[in-house]
């Protein structure tokens, strides 16, 4: 994807900083129209079949908002929905707008009981869904706006700390979830070394050695040289820092 200054950027390509969707529904024909229909509309979108597949997009990459079916094999809308919302954590604050061929007043309620934050019947006109989800991110915008603030450049590197994403250019950097905790540490350090202990945490993954392997390998994703390297700098009886563009 192009970034959002470039001036040949096709209409259905979406900017770097578009609101991030995910889209699950167990109808690839569906997931395939919505996820065409929607980039049109300016929005990066990310599709999964079950709720399954959902919770592995979520744990990977932040959300602005979750396009919800109902009927799915295995566990059904109502139930993710309930469940996300009982959730410690940000995935409990990520809007949700549920689309469903069941329509009646009392699924509608069920819905909304269950902490959805708008309900669109199927067939749907693809005008309306655009509009309704617009309005659910404008109310969802002072959230948003905060998250994008927490953002770092190192080199052609973009790290946005709270959807832990990082971008080389305009193309996303797949990170393990291991790589993206400690890439959320050296950036909220904003340059300061961080200690081989705080980058371990608890557990196997805490001693000095693995540590290093995984700054390593997290250095090949990010260096052009890893040997010597310019971002992800060692801090000598200290542990690493991040070198953070002014």
């Amino acid at each position: 994807m192009s970034d959002a200054g470039s001036s040949a950027r096709p209409a259905f390509v979406p900017a770097d900083d578009a609101a991030h969707l995910l889209v699950i529904d167990d109808d690839a024909r569906i997931r395939a129209l919505l996820q065409r229909y929607l980039s049109e509309q300016g929005y990066r979108v990310t599709t999964a079949a079950n709720t399954v597949e959902a919770m592995a997009r979520l744990k990977s990459l932040a959300f602005d908002l979750i396009v919800l079916d109902v009927m799915m094999p295995g566990e059904n809308g109502f139930d993710f929905a309930v469940r996300l919302r009982r959730d410690a954590t940000d995935l409990s604050h990520v809007p949700i707008l549920m689309l469903t061929a069941r329509s009646d007043a009392a699924d509608r309620v069920r819905g909304l009981e269950a902490g959805v934050d708008d309900y669109v019947a199927k067939p749907f006109e693809p005008r309306e869904l655009s509009l309704r989800i617009a309005s659910i991110l404008r109310r969802a915008q002072p959230r948003v706006m905060l998250e994008q603030s927490r953002t770092v450049r190192f080199g052609v590197f973009t790290f946005h700390i709270d959807r832990g994403e990082l971008r080389h250019d305009e193309e996303i950097v797949r990170l393990t979830e291991r790589e993206r905790d400690m890439l959320v540490m050296l950036a909220e350090a904003n340059g300061e070394p961080v200690s081989r202990e705080a980058l371990g945490g608890e557990g196997p993954a805490g001693n000095e050695r693995t540590v290093d392997v995984q700054v390593n390998r997290l250095r090949r994703k990010i260096e052009d040289d890893p040997a010597n390297p310019l971002h992800i700098q060692t801090a000598r009886g200290a542990g690493y820092r991040l070198v953070i563009d002014p």
